[in-house]
């Protein structure tokens, strides 16, 4: 699938048309259009993906690293068993706060 049909149907599932998500995104109302012949640039795919609300990487059709569970869901279970660097906000989460998480998962996982 294209990016110009990745953005479409995101756009769909918004609600939105190509010229509605374009102007949103502070670009020229058939940019998008454009897509169907030529590669966008970073720039504008960056702005896509924010008015969208999804990653840039999902609008690029990359495959996500982390296990999804569902598109709200990640499943950090295996990040924290495996001891996988895990951050929030571009931010290292200190090994103690890893373990503290680590003891609610499974203290949830136990109590239901």
């Amino acid at each position: 699938m294209s990016i110009f049909e990745r953005t479409k149907n995101l756009a769909d599932k918004k609600g939105l048309s190509l010229q509605q998500l374009a102007t949103k995104a502070g670009m020229g109302i058939n940019t998008i259009y454009g897509w169907k012949t030529k590669t966008p640039s970073s720039a504008s795919i960056f702005k896509i993906a924010k008015v969208l609300g999804v990653t840039t990487d999902e609008l690029l059709g990359e495959k996500k690293k982390i296990n999804s569970l569902n598109d709200d869901k990640i499943d950090i279970t295996d990040a924290i068993h495996e001891g996988k660097i895990l951050a929030y906000e571009g931010k290292e989460i200190p090994k103690e706060e890893v373990e503290m998480i680590r003891r609610i998962i499974e203290g949830r996982k136990h109590n239901g």
